[in-house]
């Protein structure tokens, strides 16, 4: 067993101790190797966490003799001379990161993810593990994993261990509820006044619906521990058998708007208990703590848990319909906003979440794997269900990976998905994923049919912005000078502007929060004044008469849906029309 031990001296300063002994046969012939892991699961991107690690001291535990280490790499060490000694790992560990990923520390709690703090033995992952906490009086535990003891926490493998965050604090509050008899707790951490009848009553809502769905639970119990902030923030990581939620502000929690994100992260996480955390890719079984996992299938991962994330409040009655039609129109926003949805197809970008997926990036790069693949997967779910008249679904899809991966713990591959795909379609799907998978092709005629079957349709309406509309270029005025922000490619804006620039004069009249109406007396040309690396230039913007840009999409009801649509808008959401 590997036994971990956590205290903390000073909370002021943010450090805590970190303590890891194991016991090595004195018939080891070869040095250990001591690995942190560099990124975790839930984000992929390489994070390496050993910036947060101060003054690492290997040695024996019996004796306090220091044992020769050496590091080998950024969040490697090697030690020499432990054969036969029990060895004792000392290093403080910097917990200052307040999000659903992170760590903290301060004088009213400890909030730790292990995978940011936590070394391994290499070749001893699959032993059991013991985490023990020095805690003050009064403080309890909001933790996924069992407790053996007084703040002794149980694990049977490194992964299960590094993937059960933790909550201490003497201000926890849980409620619970159950589903088919398995016991859910919410757990929040703050000062906010939650409608626990209300919380309740929904999370138990949407739970059964994804219960229902997969036809069982990869977990015995589960944990919602939700850090609720005094300040705006928003963030949500998936676990086994829990998930840590971030939001704030606290005394705004049960009102519409942020209520509605407590929601709807929620229903996505706990979607991922199934789909990420028991159906894997086989590119991550097992994960890989040292460097980048590749897989081109978050799509899958990401996309449809966002897709699902809302539309099961919807199915679940927790949403009205209107409410799901705004949440969806905010993921065609985001979509549409970015022209990166031409160059970058969703399995590649899937693969770059390791080079810049979580950044903005340079313009017009990339696309999102949340958003375009939200929008993929209900694309998929209408058109299932318009080939099978609802006989089938994306339901069909992903209770199959459950039932061939999650159950066997095997990881699935992307020829698997396509094949699950097309059986559950009953014909050949190859279009639907050379276009919307591995090409660029537009989404707009296609969802638009799709939508059309259960008697709603894809909107467009034209930017009410002159700049964005007409011209293609988006400005912010930032301390009083109004700047250049975003350009379309091949708009008028392109062939005149410049990211960066600052626009001082239209047509010679000085620019101060009126750019828009300087812009919007429809004439044919306009002459800009700008500041370009420091130099004043006057560029001629031309519009080109009846093309748009920006349109905004939005999905609304047929005003003449038919009675057929109707039925079919009552199948697919679990509403009335």
């Amino acid at each position: 067993m590997i036994h971990y031990y956590v205290s903390f001296a000073n909370p002021l300063t943010f450090y805590l101790q970190v303590q890891m002994t194991f016991e090595v046969a004195a018939t080891a012939a070869e040095a250990l190797e001591l690995q942190l892991p560099a990124w975790r699961p839930g984000r992929y991107e390489l994070q390496n966490f050993a910036q947060k690690v101060q003054r690492v001291v290997v040695e024996d535990a019996a004796t306090s003799e220091a044992l020769p280490t050496r590091k080998l790499t950024k969040d490697r060490w090697q030690v020499t001379g432990a054969a036969g000694r029990t060895v004792r790992v000392r290093y403080n560990f910097y917990a200052h990161q307040m999000d659903a990923g992170g760590s903290w520390l301060d004088e009213s709690q400890l909030y730790l993810n292990g995978v940011q703090c936590f070394m391994y033995v290499e070749g001893r992952q699959a032993e059991t593990c013991q985490l023990q906490l020095e805690l003050p009086t009064g403080w309890q535990i909001a933790c996924g994993l069992p407790q053996s003891g007084p703040n002794t926490l149980q694990a049977r493998t490194f992964d299960e261990l590094v993937d059960a965050p933790l909550i201490a604090s003497p201000t926890l509050v849980q409620h619970t509820y159950a589903v088919q008899g398995i016991p859910f707790s919410i757990w929040v951490q703050g000062e906010c006044a939650p409608d626990w009848p209300r919380l309740l009553q929904d999370f138990a809502a949407f739970s059964e619906e994804q219960l229902a769905l997969f036809g069982g639970f990869p977990v015995q119990d589960y944990h919602f521990l939700n850090q609720i902030l005094p300040y705006k923030h928003y963030h949500g990581v998936e676990h086994m058998n829990s998930t840590v939620i971030v939001l704030g502000p606290a005394e705004l929690l049960m009102t519409e708007g942020l209520y509605k994100e407590l929601l709807g992260v929620s229903c996505h996480e706990l979607f991922h208990t199934w789909n990420i955390k028991s159906i894997r890719p086989a590119e991550m079984q097992p994960y890989d703590f040292t460097r980048e996992n590749y897989f081109r299938t978050c799509f899958i991962a990401e996309g449809i848990t966002t897709y699902y994330g809302e539309y099961l409040l919807a199915r679940s009655h927790v949403r009205t319909a209107e409410q799901y039609f705004a949440e969806l129109n905010i993921v065609l926003r985001k979509h549409y906003d970015d022209y990166g949805r031409h160059n970058l197809s969703l399995a590649d970008a899937s693969m770059d979440l390791w080079l810049d997926g979580y950044k903005p990036g340079v313009p017009d790069r990339k696309v999102s794997v949340y958003h375009k693949g939200a929008l993929a997967a209900l694309l998929l779910d209408l058109t299932l269900r318009r080939l099978s008249n609802h006989q089938r679904s994306l339901d069909d899809v992903m209770r199959r990976l459950y039932q061939e991966f999650g159950l066997t713990g095997i990881g699935y591959t992307e020829d698997d998905y396509l094949r699950i795909v097309t059986e559950v379609a009953g014909r050949d799907m190859k279009t639907y994923f050379d276009k919307f998978i591995y090409g660029t092709a537009p989404l707009e005629e296609p969802l638009d049919k799709a939508l059309s079957f259960v008697g709603c349709t894809l909107h467009a309406e034209p930017s009410v912005s002159v700049a964005e509309g007409v011209f293609g270029f988006r400005a912010v005025v930032k301390n009083e000078r109004t700047e250049v922000t975003d350009i379309l490619p091949d708009s008028p804006a392109a062939a005149a502007l410049t990211v960066d620039d600052e626009i001082v004069a239209v047509n010679g009249r000085r620019v101060d929060m009126n750019l828009q109406s300087l812009l919007n007396d429809h004439a044919a040309s306009y002459e800009i004044s700008v500041f370009r690396q420091n130099r004043l230039l006057t560029v001629t913007l031309t519009g080109n008469p009846g093309q748009q840009f920006w349109a905004k999409y939005t999905v609304e009801k047929l005003p003449q849906a038919t009675a057929e649509q109707q039925a079919s808008f009552r199948q697919w959401l679990k509403q009335d029309f």
